[in-house]
């Protein structure tokens, strides 16, 4: 067992938590083998062994192969039976349906398939439900009218696993479905389904779990590709050129960055940076990014875009728009989701003001609410997965946000903290009876809940989660990968750093701290952002950003501390501005410099 040791002595940082060196004493060694054996530097060499990467390991580490990576798609429960199925429709020409979830995972998964599809020259079609009036997954009115016109196959991306009926309904109706798919099963499997590839079937043993929903359908048409050459149908479409879906998806789906998810996001980036999908470039040029894509800006500036069409507009635009080739039309769209994603903001900050007094009278007296709870008669269902994650940051605890309807249904939105599987806590509240419907995964789930049981609800939470989550706010810490100064916070370290990247979930971005650095400058920017510059012993200065914290104790403590001699600790970054390039500090946190 690593013994825990303190950074900088710093047991209480200004937001309450203690910070700690991440390297044990193992991984110091591992750390230092790793630079004398591949000539790593020593602060990325600390990087690699404090996320467990092995000596042997780190060359591959640095430099994911897809070859070397990448799984057996045959590896997964059912696979055979989906792809066959798939393969067969292509052969007799078959008209397909692609049945979608509204994020950016049923987007990119529809995309792909949608892209695959059109290269053999089969009909098909996608269909994204409306988040409101349809709900998440496929309903049985939506499966009989893609029968109706004249899909003999359904193929459910994104979802499909808790959808017996739905399935069921296709089935009678003249259709097969086959389900490709990554969300906890919720129940038993859908019987009426050709084939249900989820690495997270109890059956799976694939080890394949950290998936998103658009890595399985690329194993799968990986697989389909395969069965169709051994039939004499040729070579295939490049799939390798449809990875910058795989990316965008992997990256905001917030699955792990480990095994062949690392090569899907690495490999992706690069075909994302060709700029070969036409959709992806005009969401680029709306959201004004004048660099290399890199994983902020799928997670932050992409992602966010593509999302509002499924939030509080056409929950089809964003897969339509990842299958266009024609940039000109592409652009139209893209120009219609960066409105949308600008009316969603607003709309967010005006529920979200409602939304944290609400959860501060749940925080107010005692230790609060275990699991915060908040609901509205007027938000809009599409945000209130923003508003949960907004409140969960807040609070450092899991948090709901929920939407009422006239008829006293609330759609909501679950975010939990590391260490507290939400999925599985909705799954139970389900079977309590507590809540319509619900289900997720570990760190977000989506529910369905009568007005009436609001309250016995937030007791079940509590009574579940109170000693869970008191133990897990206790041991609240900062993991700091190593210190460095002003002066060598530098474009060269931060292009040094991402050799051991992409960061992400599983994988997160270095912790650098700055020791004894004095607050030059501190001034409000933006919607609350605090700006500064940090000054070190040798005069040299680097400037700083802590997102969202004015009105936050470390925003602060900024402000109260200008002249004053402080330790920070941020991830390096790179700002882009007019033409220039500079290093910055996103602060994270900060402590008195005693």
């Amino acid at each position: 067992m690593t013994t825990e040791r303190l950074f900088l002595g710093i047991q209480q940082s200004i937001t309450g938590q203690k910070w700690i060196d991440r390297l044990g004493l193992r991984e110091t060694n591992t750390a230092l083998a790793i630079a004398q054996h591949h000539g790593i530097s020593d602060l990325v060499s600390r990087v690699l062994a404090g996320r467990g990467v092995t000596v042997e390991d780190a060359p591959e580490f640095i430099d994911p192969s897809l070859r070397n990576l990448m799984p057996d798609p045959a590896s997964l429960t059912d696979m055979e039976n989906a792809a066959g199925r798939i393969a067969d429709a292509i052969d007799r020409r078959e008209t397909v349906a692609i049945f979608g979830d509204y994020d950016v995972d049923g987007a990119c998964s529809s995309a792909l398939m949608a892209r695959f599809l059109k290269h053999y020259g089969i009909s098909h079609s996608i269909y994204i439900p409306d988040r409101i009036f349809e709900g998440y997954g496929p309903n049985p009115d939506a499966m009989r009218e893609l029968v109706v016109k004249g899909a003999s196959l359904i193929v459910t991306v994104d979802c499909g696993t808790n959808s017996a009926p739905s399935i069921t309904a296709a089935k009678q109706a003249g259709a097969d479905v086959v389900v490709l798919d990554h969300h906890q099963l919720g129940g038993e499997l859908p019987e009426d389904a050709t084939a249900v590839v989820n690495p997270n079937r109890e059956d799976d043993i694939s080890q394949q779990e950290h998936l998103c929903a658009a890595g399985v359908v690329f194993l799968t048409l990986v697989q389909v590709a395969k069965i169709l050459r051994e039939r004499g149908k040729g070579a295939g479409p490049d799939l390798l050129a449809m990875l910058d879906l795989v990316a965008l998806a992997t990256v905001c789906d917030v699955v792990p960055l480990k095994g062949v998810n690392r090569a899907f996001v690495v490999k992706g980036l690069l075909v994302a940076r060709s700029q070969s999908n036409a959709g992806l470039a005009a969401l680029a040029r709306v959201a004004r990014i004048g660099e290399p894509l890199n994983v902020f800006h799928l997670g932050f500036l992409l992602g966010p875009r593509i999302n509002a069409g499924g939030r509080i507009g056409d929950a089809g635009l964003g897969a339509r728009l990842l299958t266009f080739d024609d940039p000109a039309a592409a652009q139209s769209i893209a120009i219609e989701l960066d409105r949308l994603n600008q009316e969603r903001q607003a709309m967010e900050a005006e529920m979200l003001v409602e939304a944290e007094a609400e959860a501060m009278l749940e925080l107010s007296g005692g230790g609060g609410a275990s699991v915060i709870v908040t609901a509205n008669d007027h938000w809009h269902p599409g945000i209130v997965g923003l508003l949960a994650s907004r409140l969960k940051e807040k609070a450092r605890r899991p948090a709901f946000a929920i939407a009422f309807n006239a008829n006293g249904v609330g759609s909501g939105s679950g975010r939990s903290i590391a260490g507290l599987d939400l999925g599985r806590l909705v799954r139970k509240a389900v079977e309590k009876e507590l809540l319509v419907k619900g289900g997720g995964h570990a760190m977000a789930a989506g529910i369905t809940i009568e007005r009436g049981k609001l309250g016995a609800l937030r007791a079940f939470f509590e009574e579940e989660t109170a000693a869970a989550i008191t133990a897990l706010r206790e041991k609240q810490s900062l993991s700091i990968d190593g210190a460095v100064a002003a002066s060598g916070a530098t474009i060269a370290l931060y292009e040094a750093l991402q050799r051991a990247g992409p960061y992400g979930s599983g994988h997160p971005q270095p912790v650098l701290a700055l020791p004894h650095h004095i607050l030059a400058d501190v001034r409000g920017v933006g919607r609350d952002h605090v700006r500064a510059v940090l000054r070190g012993a040798d005069g040299k200065r680097v400037n700083a950003i802590a997102f969202r914290a004015a009105e936050g104790d470390l925003g602060r403590f900024l402000f109260n501390n200008i002249g004053e001699s402080v330790h920070v600790a941020g991830n390096l970054s790179l700002n882009h501005w007019n033409g220039s390039v500079t290093p910055q500090i996103q602060i994270l946190d900060a402590a008195v410099a005693n």
